[in-house]
């Protein structure tokens, strides 16, 4: 109604132009941001193939099983730290992908690890081909952890939420992500919140008042 009302230049401008709707999650769908004291218990807990898939997802946003598990060794530069993605679920997932240090280390650990094929993650039910899927050796290692059950591709919503609670814009991360939708990055971020909460318990209410070494914070 006030499109129509902007068309037949009643109303100069619809005020409601900029409102945006929550995102419908289906089910009872909600991805899981993994603490870094999380991930340091799952690490200890997996093989070493399995932490270096810890380490790229979360560092990378790369899909586990599109992306990642029938990745071919030549699409690692370590060089130039990329890889190139030339097959995903959207046409803006094919694109090469920047890697943090951490993630290079594990791409770099899993190249000598992975032996002399082409696979970066070789099965050994089939010489010829990728590992398939992680879900056995993912709910293992998470009890072992004693960490509660989460998907191994909510990894991926870590480092959406990782890279916006360190400050970085949403179209950015939407970018990051590889995303065409601006709205799914929201779906992905949505424990942001929780960070926030997580930085409020270490609040200290008794600042300045423990001594030299406090600074005020001074707001413009």
């Amino acid at each position: 109604m006030m499109n129509v009302a902007v068309r037949k230049k009643l109303l100069p401008a619809n005020p409601c132009a900029g409102v945006e709707f929550p995102v419908k999650v289906k089910g009872l769908f909600r991805p899981h941001y993994m603490a870094w004291s999380e991930q340091q218990r799952i690490e200890f807990q997996a093989p070493e193939y399995l932490r270096n898939i810890i380490r790229i997802i979360s560092e990378t946003g790369l899909r586990v099983y599109k992306e990642l598990m029938p990745m071919k060794k030549e699409q690692v530069d370590l060089q130039n730290a990329v890889v190139w993605i030339p097959d995903s679920k959207t046409p803006n997932g094919i694109d090469e992908v920047p890697l943090t240090d951490l993630a290079r280390d594990a791409f770099r650990e899993q190249i000598r690890i992975a032996g002399p094929g082409t696979w970066l993650f070789p099965s050994d039910e089939n010489p010829t081909g990728h590992q398939k899927t992680l879900k056995t050796v993912w709910h293992a290692v998470l009890r072992r952890a004693k960490v509660p059950y989460f998907r191994i591709y909510d990894l991926r919503s870590t480092y959406a939420t990782r890279l916006s609670a360190g400050g970085v814009a949403d179209e950015w991360v939407t970018q990051l992500l590889r995303q065409g939708d601006a709205k799914v990055f929201k779906k992905y971020s949505q424990m942001k919140l929780q960070m926030k909460r997580e930085a409020l318990q270490k609040l200290n209410r008794k600042a300045n008042e423990d001594g030299p070494g406090f600074d005020t914070v001074r707001l413009n």
